[in-house]
């Protein structure tokens, strides 16, 4: 396997399936191609990739139902390839487990820079992860965690060693993005982060510095967090987690008690 990773590509289309192949064969990349949908999702069984690209027109099973058939089996970061530039496409993907879209015709250097993005992503194993100390995801007195990659907040419990995460006593079914946005709002310790901090969190150097960051990215960052706030059955509201701050962002919430020593 290559050291980059392995990446199925679901492609129909005989050009863009080629110009994905060598692209990111290019790149490092082991790739492995399927034309139609169902091929694709057996691919994605047996090669166990790291990133799996879909085209949302497949001419069997559209890409949203290969995208449900591949959650059902796979964590592997998902990036969505549409024709159409429309609102619905994205959000739809978003909502089904994607973790990016890319829209066609698209620029090769960018979706393989999305895609070193998604694989450059702070890791729980990695050096600066485990520096990361237990006051820093603001535990509650009492809950201590049981490692330093282990992060605790007001019932909410993310083992990011185990890329895990619960809520009370529910286990949490995260995609990466979704783990990796809620990390980053822990990390963050109450401070408010913006749409675009959580873009750079996410897509790291690809979006870096002063990039311009679109209303369809920003858009992604609400369903990501509204996707969150559902599985972590989270109050708009009146919340316990996760806290809007009109015209900032987001930000934990403060925790609704406060334990006291005896």
């Amino acid at each position: 396997m290559s050291d980059l990773g392995v990446v199925v590509v679901i492609e129909d289309d005989l050009d863009v399936r080629n110009l994905l192949e060598g692209t990111l064969r290019q790149a490092g990349y082991e790739v492995y191609a399927a034309a139609g949908g169902r091929e694709g999702v057996e691919l994605v069984r047996n090669k166990k990739p790291d990133v799996i690209t879909v085209d949302v027109g497949l001419p069997d099973i559209d890409g949203f139902e290969v995208l449900r058939r591949v959650r059902a089996c796979s964590s592997a970061y998902v990036l969505m390839l549409t024709g159409r530039d429309e609102e619905a496409d994205l959000l739809t993907a978003l909502q089904a487990g994607a973790d990016d879209y890319v829209t066609k015709p698209f620029r090769p250097r960018e979706l393989r820079a999305r895609i070193g993005a998604m694989m450059r992503r702070p890791r729980p194993h990695s050096q600066d992860t485990a520096q990361i100390q237990p006051e820093q995801a603001a535990p509650l007195p009492g809950q201590a965690p049981s490692g330093g990659s282990v992060l605790i907040y007001d019932g909410l419990v993310m083992d990011c060693r185990q890329r895990t995460a619960s809520a009370g006593e529910e286990a949490l079914d995260l995609t990466r993005s979704e783990f990796d946005l809620l990390y980053e709002l822990l990390r963050a310790d109450g401070a408010v982060l913006s749409r675009a901090d959580l873009i750079h969190a996410v897509r790291g150097n690809l979006y870096s510095g002063n990039t311009w960051v679109g209303d369809a990215d920003e858009r992604a960052i609400e369903v990501h967090i509204g996707n969150l706030r559902r599985k972590l059955q989270d109050d708009h509201e009146s919340p316990r987690w996760l806290q809007t701050v009109r015209g900032a962002g987001y930000r934990l919430a403060r925790p609704r008690r406060a334990d006291r020593p005896a």
